[in-house]
């Protein structure tokens, strides 16, 4: 189910988080060659993509929400 992007946060490793607005979060690293997120390095291309959706299999699953710990 896509939802939009409605923040980040940074994981214990200093990886990117969307935070999306169904309350699930979802990594967004950018590890070339396999995955393209050139928009996640920098906060201007974070915020460029506030609103963007991602597909959450979390929703599709039907889990519950997550939380920061």
């Amino acid at each position: 189910m896509k939802q939009a992007i409605t923040g980040y946060h940074q994981d214990h490793e200093a990886h990117w988080v969307a935070q999306l607005a169904c309350g699930h979060f979802q990594h967004v690293r950018h590890r070339p060659p396999f995955t393209m997120r050139p928009w996640v390095i920098t906060i201007e291309g974070r915020k460029s993509m506030i609103g963007h959706q991602l597909n959450c299999v979390k929703c599709d699953n039907n889990e519950a929400k997550d939380f920061i710990e």
